[in-house]
């Protein structure tokens, strides 16, 4: 039997479609391969984008920042001494970009300048931290990367 060039490229597409599939359907099926998004109602969260980045800007524009930083008693963040710290409210979100079980919310109620979160609710790694929150009715948002030992 011979085979023409329009059945041979026929064949080729064939397998090459089946071997894309397969590893499709291996990726899909095995838990192993992780695939969850870093935010889970994506639109919801774009819709929001402008609101998001005028709080950036709000945190951007202050002349004395808060400063996050790892300690050995875990990640400690100073809000600056200008602001009355029972008037800062908001929540501090960290999240784990490898394990999302791992994320975490605490809540911002301070009694002095310094807010910490202890090494034991931590694991070795890479962490993201988002901080909302609010001072006098100004809405601000600290987003930064830190890593963990």
């Amino acid at each position: 039997m011979r085979i023409n060039w329009g059945t041979g490229l026929v064949i080729a597409i064939a397998l090459f479609m089946s071997f894309i599939l397969y590893f499709v359907i291996k990726v899909q099926s095995n838990s192993k391969y992780d695939n969850e998004l870093v935010v889970e109602e994506y639109y919801k969260h774009d819709a929001r984008f402008q609101e998001e980045m005028e709080r950036i800007q709000n945190a951007q524009d202050l002349k004395q920042k808060p400063i996050i930083k790892y300690t050995s008693e875990g990640i400690t963040i100073v809000f600056p001494e200008s602001f009355a710290s029972d008037k800062i409210t908001g929540t501090v979100s960290l999240y784990r970009p490898s394990n999302k079980k791992l994320d975490f919310d605490t809540p911002i109620s301070l009694s002095n300048p310094t807010l910490l979160i202890p090494k034991s609710k931590l694991v070795g790694g890479q962490w993201g931290i988002n901080m909302e929150w609010q001072y006098d009715g100004k809405k601000y948002l600290t987003k930064e990367p830190i890593y963990i030992q």
